[in-house]
This record gives structure tokens, sequence and C-alpha cells, in this order.
């Protein structure tokens, strides 16, 4: 197979892996690749993720689909968690494979093409912890305000339902002198907000630094403007990152802090090491730092053995915690997790049913969350074109989306709006003079 000369990589799942899969095409730019649409390029790389219901599936059905007319296919490589899970398993089944590399060897990945280049198939699936933040390039120059920018990696929580620990490996942190070297680098290329990743991103910990020392270190930053992190763990939000919220002018008023259930014998099941107490009060202590704060959540319903005396104690906790948004999904059995092979597994109808009775609740709070911001003013950053001909879409600090009209402005501008009105998953609102500004 001849080396390829273009390239295209679709992401799945996670915004680590849109993360990773930036670095991925900066790898493959320093070899003196562009990026092509997938039906041109020369190279493919399926960027998987395994928490989603039915995601090993899902691969093997978009790697049939990218074979061409021709019968011929591109160079492929299937990167990701689902490549770390399945390993060698995936060639074996899909002979249009070339490459397949684990979420913490992509750094790997141009020789990896080389490889295949020169006849061989390619397979890695190293976990070397840090090894790869050490080889990737420097962060390319890009056009967007907003940036991910990954600080911590892998998990220790051993979750029964959740694949990470397997997939991605131990929980490792990267040093604070390179997170705020590639901060710097994405302030010099244009971006004003920076949302830090991690499985467990308040677990980040380095030499005597804790995540709430890396939040005020990053807000004396020039030129960044906007500071957000996720995902959250429970157990990991400290004291210091309570009052971080509080103090750091920079962090956004926006948490995501699952919970899973509402039960707490369900809970234990789980191994989330938290109760619904704890989780309680934990919230308490961040609302009393920041009152304004919007708080979002993962739930999961239909566990193993979940009744529906345990499955009602979720909807109670959603209505004690007021949520601005969350995500919530059906149990979905991932291979080699403990929950598995419970006993007790829950019908996909009664999932499907207990589903829509939290979703409904959650929607219910999300659109009062919404309501509340009409007739108030605020700042967004525009972000993106909307559909509408002069159509900006922006976020508010508690990551609404906002859709405005401004001819003077621009994407990456912060401006000011007022919320005009609502809709289940976004606002609308017009722009406010600086003359209306001074007089209000």
């Amino acid at each position: 197979m001849r080396a390829p000369h273009t390239f295209s990589i679709k992401n799945f799942g996670c915004q680590m892996n849109v993360y990773d899969g930036a670095r991925m095409g900066e790898l493959l730019a320093g070899e003196g690749m562009t990026v092509a649409l997938e039906a041109d390029a020369d190279l493919v790389v399926l960027n998987t993720c395994h928490i989603r219901e039915r995601a090993v599936e899902k691969v093997y059905s978009d790697i049939g689909r990218l074979r061409r007319d021709d019968g011929s296919s591109p160079m492929i490589a299937v990167a990701g968690c689902v490549a770390q899970a399945e390993g060698a398993e995936i060639p074996l089944r899909a002979r249009e494979v070339d490459i397949v590399v684990g979420p913490q060897a992509y750094h790997n990945l141009p020789a990896l093409v080389r490889q295949v280049a020169g006849g061989k198939r390619a397979l890695d699936l190293d976990l070397p912890g840090l090894e790869k933040f050490g080889v990737l390039p420097k962060r390319a120059r890009q056009s967007g305000p907003t940036a991910f920018l990954t600080i911590q990696e892998g998990c220790d929580k051993f979750c029964t339902y959740c694949v990470v620990p397997y997939t991605r490996g131990a929980e490792i942190s990267r040093p604070m002198t390179a997170i705020l070297d590639e901060a710097r680098a994405l302030i010099d290329a244009g971006a004003v907000e920076i949302t830090l990743l991690g499985q467990n991103v308040n677990a980040w910990a380095n030499d005597d630094f804790g995540f709430h020392d890396l939040l005020i270190a990053l807000d004396k930053l020039p030129g960044l403007k906007r500071l957000r992190y996720t995902t959250s763990h429970p157990n990991d939000m400290t004291e210091g990152l309570i009052r971080a919220h509080a103090e750091v002018g920079k962090l956004m008023p926006f948490l995501h802090l699952p919970v899973q259930s509402g039960n707490d014998r369900i809970l234990k099941v789980m191994n989330r090491n938290h109760t619904t107490a704890s989780y309680l009060a934990v919230i308490d202590r961040v609302y009393a730092a920041r009152p304004d704060i919007a708080v979002s959540g993962d739930f999961i319903v239909g566990f193993p053995g979940e009744t529906e005396a345990e499955f009602a104690n979720t909807l109670h906790i959603v209505e004690q915690v007021g949520y601005a948004q969350a995500y919530s999904f059906k149990y979905s059995s991932r291979p080699g997790t403990p929950a598995a092979t419970m006993a007790d597994q829950i019908a996909p109808d009664v999932m499907d049913e207990r589903l829509q009775r939290l979703q409904s609740v959650i929607n219910a709070q999300q659109m009062a969350f919404n309501s509340r911001h009409v007739g108030t003013t605020t700042e967004i950053l525009l972000e993106r074109k909307g559909r509408l001909a002069g159509q900006l879409i922006g976020k508010t600090p508690w990551l609404q989306s906002v859709h405005v009209t401004d001819a003077d402005a621009k994407i990456g501008d912060m401006i000011h709006v007022h919320i005009d009105s609502t809709g289940p998953n976004s606002l609308a609102g017009r722009p406010v003079t600086a003359k209306e500004l001074h007089v209000a």
C-alpha cells in the first residue's frame, strides 16, 4: 500500500476524543499530510468510544461503509477505546483495517502508518502513561475561540459498569508546567476559552499542587477569558476546588458532577464510593460558594437489580438538586466489567419507560432554568454561525447556547445580549449597546 498523502479523522463520543483527534491530526500534518473529506482521504482514522451502546458494532458498520465503489478502501486506522478493548480481534473481523492503536499510544500513529505503507499491519495497545504528551508536537494554530486541553487521563475508581480503567489505564496527571505551556499556545492561537478535560479531571494532582492550584495558575494567563472543566467525581470535590468557584474569576459558574443514581444500594453496587447524602452535601457547599452556579449531572437507569422504588429515589434526587441540564442513559452492558455478569438484568422496555420519566423531569428543569434568564442581560462568547443569514451562536457563562443577530460581531467576540426568549435547548437574544449597558 502506498504512503497516504491525505487523511480524515472521525471522532466518536467524549470531548477527550475530540482533543485526541485534533492531536492526531497535528501529528499527521507534521508528516506532510493534508486534511481531506472522508470519501477522498488516503487514510481514515476512526477515533472510537466504548461508552455508548453497541459501540463495537457501530465501528464495524463504519468500516464497511468506507469500502468504495471500485471495491477498494483507504488505509484504515481504528483508534480510541474500542481499539484498546477489541485489540487484535478488529483486523480478524474486518480485514480492511490496517492499524489498531489505543488512546495512550496514538503518538506512534505516524510510525504505524509507515509500517503499513511498508506492507505490514500495525497494532499498538501500550498504556505508557504520560509518554505521549512528551512526544506530541506543539499545538498547531487553530481558528476557533474555544479549545479543549487534556490534563488528566485514566481512572482508578473502577465503577462496575465502566470500561475506562481498562481502555485508558490508571489515573495519570500531566505536569502543571506542561499544561500551562499548552494553554499559552492555545491562547496565542486564538482561544479565549479553555475547557480542561479528564476522566476524573478534578482528581488532577502534581507534586504538591491540587486541582484548585492549577485553576488559580491558569486564571493568571493573559488573554484567557473563560475557564471550564469536565468531568468530575464527587469524591474529588475538595474544599479548595469549591472555594475556587467563588474566587477564580475566569472559572465559569457551571459544574458537571455525575451522581449516576439516587439510591445508596445501587451506588454501592456501582462502586461509586459516595452516597446520596455525601453528593448532596457537596452540591450544597458548591451552591453556598457560588449561588448562581448551574449544575449538570449524569444518570444511568436500569442498572442490574434496580427496583421501581430505587428508581424513584433517582427522580427524588433530581428534584432536590435542580439541574440546569443533565445526561441520562439506559444501562448498557460492557463485556469485561463486573456489572455485565450481575444477576437481575433489567428488561429493555422497563429501562425505556424509566428513561422517559427521568428525561421528562430533567427537560422540565432545563426549561425552567433557561426561562429564569429571559429578561436578563449577559455576556456570551460567539462560537459559530447559526442556520439563518447573519445569525451567530454563542455561549453564556452557564453553557447555554444563545442565538443572536449582530452585523457588527464576529466569531470569537464577547458581546452582551438581552435574553428575549427561550426554547428547550437554547436561548435567543439581541445585542446590547455600550450605551444601554452604561445606563443599566
